[in-house]
């Protein structure tokens, strides 16, 4: 699959067999996600990789938009580091960053995904914090779910050329 096909494709998955995911894909996606690009090379990210089952129903009953966490494979923790990055604007877009590239590998090894915010909403950062026993210099910013998907969702063309501008700001009205 090359990289447009890959942007244009990709959907979040929300249905999983159960199938656990690969240790080599888990690699690979990880991997993927050390790739982001982020500001001044800090690479502030840290991930938590979560497969226990008990541990998986605990995080999908803390967040509501993660119900479909027990039956995926794994969820990956995305967390920011405040030791190398204290800059919070700069920490969020590239934790953000390294999860758009793990959402793009899953869809690359036929994989589904779904990201399910943590940060900004702080009942949902410290719950997960508390479960996986994090360190106070640690923000969980996002949550990846990846499994082998029941289906594979379906291809849409959301580009809108009104909310383009070029050369400075205009206005239709």
């Amino acid at each position: 699959m090359d990289v447009m096909e890959a942007l244009f494709t990709r959907r979040s998955i929300r249905r999983y067999t159960g199938e656990p995911v690969s240790e080599e894909n888990l690699k690979l996606l990880l991997k993927a996600g050390f790739c982001a690009p982020s500001a001044h090379n800090k690479q502030p990210w840290q991930f938590v990789v979560v497969r226990n089952r008990d541990t998986l129903e605990e995080i999908a009953r803390l967040h509501p938009y993660a119900k479909m966490l027990p039956q995926a494979g794994c969820g990956i923790i995305a967390c920011g580091d405040t030791d190398r990055e204290s800059n919070i604007g700069y920490l969020v877009e590239d934790c953000s960053a390294a999860i758009e590239n793990i959402l793009l590998a899953a869809h690359g090894l036929g994989l589904g995904s779904v990201w399910c915010g943590l940060y900004p909403v702080q009942e949902r950062v410290d719950a997960v914090a508390k479960l996986l026993s994090m360190p106070s210099d640690m923000i969980p910013i996002g949550l990846v779910v990846v499994g082998h998907g029941q289906d594979k969702g379906r291809e849409v063309d959301r580009f809108d050329e009104s909310r383009v501008h070029y050369e400075k700001w205009r206005s239709d009205g």
